[in-house]
């Protein structure tokens, strides 16, 4: 067994860790606590207290339990289990399809491809019953994904149905020759009409669910950005990004102070907005067909929820 203090652990499937609960967590819910420990969804980390895999002080821990300084937290993770994913009929947004490459339109709150806590009802499942040939260069449980989208995060996305296409794809997207443009609705009155914010980023150094703008450890990142619409205490702004790190928009406006409306990592105020989730929509993809050549262009509107912020952000400006 491993005894640690610490801000961060690494917890090993087939492993039991113990943890001391430190000072500056007193008073936080056991779950959102191991959620900030351990990598993995705050959903995971609930069943496995559901599952009796968590002690505090010796006793079965419940997830709302508030924690007080000094408290011993043992952790049994268990070892993972073969994981077959499978296809689900789940309907798709298809903005474009032919024998190489399949573009579509991502819901908001759906994640793409199966992790820790997420094994099913994913566009990777969904990909897989659609289209019965995606790529395997990313392996099984991410075939055919050349790039990501947060779950909460809708809009554009492609993916690529054979190797040769998705090779194509991701040369593009490491050269910065595809173009991603998002629409982010952010906190406060931005006073530059346009800008590039250019700060690395890495993981966050004492929570490891969350990125940082960091200076150890981390990479170039480059988001370009311009002001569409000023809305008094928020502004809807068009981000183009020149890199694609984890979190990347989310975490360059929160750097400058101006976060995503509504998102739940790195906002820092309570909001009414109705929408789950940050107000980041992938709107725009250029690209070049990885086969023929093409220029192609796609675009996503932006959906229901978001106009309902941007009208929620006029009617509350002052």
């Amino acid at each position: 067994m491993d005894n640690e203090l610490a801000t961060t652990v690494q917890f090993e499937p087939g492993k039991t860790i113990t943890v001391v609960v430190p000072q500056d967590k007193e008073g936080e819910r056991l779950d959102i606590y191991l959620t900030s420990l351990m990598e993995g969804s705050r959903s995971y980390v609930q069943q496995l207290i559901k599952g009796g895999a968590v002690t505090v002080n010796h006793k079965v821990g419940k997830s709302n339990l508030k924690l007080t300084s000094g408290m011993t937290i043992t952790v049994a993770v268990p070892k993972p289990q073969a994981v077959e994913v499978r296809p689900e009929d789940i309907p798709l947004d298809i903005l474009f399809e032919d024998h190489d490459i399949i573009i579509v339109n991502k819901p908001r709150g759906m994640v793409v491809h199966p992790a820790i806590g997420n094994y099913t009802g994913t566009l990777v499942n969904a990909l897989l019953f659609h289209c019965k040939d995606l790529s395997g260069i990313n392996g099984e449980i991410r075939p055919g994904i050349v790039h990501r989208l947060d779950k909460d995060t809708s809009g554009v996305m492609m993916a690529a149905k054979n190797d040769l296409a998705h090779i194509g794809l991701a040369e593009q997207v490491k050269a910065h020759s595809a173009t991603r443009t998002y629409y982010a609705l952010v906190q406060g009155n931005i006073v530059e009409e346009r800008g590039t914010i250019k700060a690395p980023i890495g993981r966050h150094p004492k929570d490891r669910m969350k990125m940082a703008v960091v200076f150890e450890n981390s990479k170039e990142a480059v988001t370009h950005f311009k002001v569409l619409e000023r809305y008094g205490k928020h502004t809807l702004v068009e981000c183009v990004l020149e890199t694609g790190r984890t979190h990347q928009i989310r975490v360059h406006f929160a750097h400058i102070g101006h976060p995503v409306v509504n998102d739940p990592f790195y906002g820092y105020r309570k909001m009414e907005f109705p929408i789950e989730g940050q107000a980041l929509h992938s709107y725009s993809l250029d690209v070049k067909h990885p086969i023929s050549g093409q220029a192609l262009h796609f675009e996503a509107p932006l959906p229901d929820d978001f106009l309902a912020c941007l009208e929620y952000a006029k009617t509350h400006n002052v």
